[in-house]
C-alpha cells in the first residue's frame, strides 16, 4: 500500500502515535493519560512497579526510500531546548521521562519505548548537536532488538482491496 498524505497528516500520525503508545501500554497493566502539555504527551503509572512515566512521543511515516531515516527527537535549534521542557514536565508532575517513537512505512510500523536516561547512556551522540535523533537504520534497529531496556513492538501491514482511484 503506497503511502500519499494528505494535507493533515502531521497531525493525524501524531496523534495517532500517542493513541497507539497508550493502547500497548494499557495492555500491559499500565493506567495512561494523554495530555496537552509542553514536552510530555502521555503520563502512564503502572500499580504493580509504581512506575510513572512522562512520555514524549514523536510519530513519523516514512515513504520508499526513507525508511531508514532517523527520527529527530530533541531539537536545541535557536531558542528552543526540547529535552529541557520534557525533564520540566516530568518534574511538575513527579514522572520518569520517557521517550517513544512511532514509524510507519508502507509495510510496517516499528514502536519503541525507553527512558530517557538509556537513551542517553546508549544512543544519545556523544557529541552537541543541534537535534538529538533516534536513528532507524539496521544496524541501530539490531541494536535495539539485543537491548532489554528499549521496549519494542513490530506491526505489520497487510493491505487487501485498499486502492483508491484509477
Amino acid at each position: 500500500m503506497e503511502i500519499s498524505r494528505s494535507s493533515r497528516h502531521q497531525k493525524i500520525i501524531g496523534d495517532f502515535g500517542e493513541h497507539i503508545i497508550s493502547n500497548l501500554l494499557s495492555r500491559s497493566g499500565f493506567e495512561v493519560a494523554i495530555i496537552d502539555h509542553t514536552g510530555i504527551d502521555l503520563i502512564a503509572y503502572h500499580n504493580l512497579t509504581h512506575q510513572r512515566f512522562g512520555i514524549t512521543v514523536k510519530s513519523r511515516t516514512r515513504t520508499t526510500g526513507t525508511e531508514d531515516s532517523p527520527v529527530n527527537v530533541f531539537s536545541y535549534r535557536g531558542s528552543k531546548n526540547d529535552r529541557k521542557k520534557l525533564l520540566d514536565a516530568c518534574q511538575v508532575f513527579a514522572c520518569e521521562p520517557w521517550i517513544a517513537i512511532y514509524v510507519e512505512t508502507k509495510a510496517y510500523a516499528e514502536v519503541y519505548l525507553t527512558s530517557l536516561k538509556n537513551y542517553d547512556q546508549e544512543y544519545r551522540s556523544k557529541h552537541k548537536r543541534a537535534i538529538d535523533v533516534w536513528k532507524m537504520n539496521a544496524e541501530h534497529r539490531e541494536k535495539y532488538e539485543r537491548d532489554a531496556f528499549v521496549k519494542h513492538i513490530r506491526l505489520d501491514f497487510h493491505a487487501t482491496n485498499w486502492t483508491w482511484g484509477k
